[in-house]
């Protein structure tokens, strides 16, 4: 009951978004209001405030770079192998390769085995790295073909994801996330942040639902790109297993770890790649992806509980 408890909710929220665009409850336009409001205003308040309070140890800091590196290898091997997964989506289906939505699937999946635990979090560092530094870079850069440099660059810097990552990180080092804590001010804050980000999962939840059309046509690339990517993952579990024996001789850290490698792509990711869009089945296809990579997830999670806890 614990693992329907938890992608209950998920599917619920998908779901609905899929019932308001077939009943035309939610126009496009409104959609995209949404959309706009969630990534462009909410979420960089969201993390600028992991990024003002993430703890790294010595004992991590290997593991996250190794993981930073096995994501932009993935985002490689995708263009790679683009002519195996499907050309009609190429110009975006490997941004669909890299990290792992850690909040939403992988920490409440791993909390009902262990309970509380930060050893997804410390995981999901290499994601929020690849997806709010990497991805808006690379984005940018494709939208912007003809640009020249410093128009580049002054994109990437105005991004708000961005902006919120280097503050973020910039009150964590500096102490002064430490001393505003200590304030009476710092009350204040927290309502504020917690009122602007408790919608935010939900929200995206149901723009993914909202998009997610699945032809015929989509069937044998979603196919081949999951395989590709669980191969993939499958391949960076087995060398984290040498590579980080330490760690994984930690059972716990052991299922944190498979857990993780084995979630869907980031809820945020189709709306980060979007600028890439060509088409309406494009947003389907990275939505369907996102969804249904799910069932991978939970069947990992069952191994996990029956073999490894």
């Amino acid at each position: 009951m614990s693992v329907l408890a938890t992608i209950f909710p998920v599917f619920f929220m998908i779901g609905l978004g899929m019932c308001a665009r077939m009943r035309g409850w939610v126009t496009p336009e409104q959609k995209s209001g949404v959309s706009a409001t969630v990534f462009g205003l909410l979420f960089p308040i969201l993390i600028f405030s992991l990024m003002s309070t993430v703890s790294i140890s010595a004992d991590h800091v290997l593991i996250v770079g190794y993981l930073t590196a096995a994501y932009c290898v993935a985002l490689v091997v995708g263009k790679v192998l683009s002519g195996f997964t499907g050309e009609r989506f190429a110009h975006f289906s490997n941004f669909l390769l890299a990290v792992q939505e850690g909040g939403s699937v992988a920490l409440p999946l791993y909390v009902s085995i262990v309970g509380p635990s930060s050893n997804t979090v410390i995981l999901d560092m290499a994601s929020m790295i690849v997806v709010f530094i990497v991805y808006p870079v690379l984005v940018q850069r494709a939208v912007s073909e003809g640009a020249d440099a410093r128009a580049i660059v002054r994109n990437i810097l105005t991004n708000s994801f961005v902006i919120a990552v280097i503050a973020g990180l910039f009150f964590n080092f500096t102490g002064l996330y430490a001393l505003l804590s200590t304030t009476p001010v710092f009350e204040l804050y927290s309502g504020a942040v917690e009122m602007a980000t408790a919608p935010i999962v939900g929200m995206i939840l149901i723009t993914i639902g909202y998009d997610l059309r699945v032809d015929r046509e989509m069937v044998r690339p979603l196919l081949r790109l999951t395989l590709v990517k669980v191969v993939f993952y499958a391949l960076v579990m087995a060398s984290m297993l040498v590579l980080f024996r330490g760690l994984m001789a930690d059972k716990d850290f052991l299922m944190a770890t498979l857990i993780y490698l084995s979630c869907p792509s980031g809820f945020a990711v189709p709306a980060f790649i979007s600028p890439l869009f060509r088409t309406d089945d494009d947003a389907s296809f990275a939505s369907a992806f996102t969804s249904l990579y799910i069932v991978v997830t939970l069947v990992v999670y069952v191994c996990v509980v029956a073999f490894v806890a």
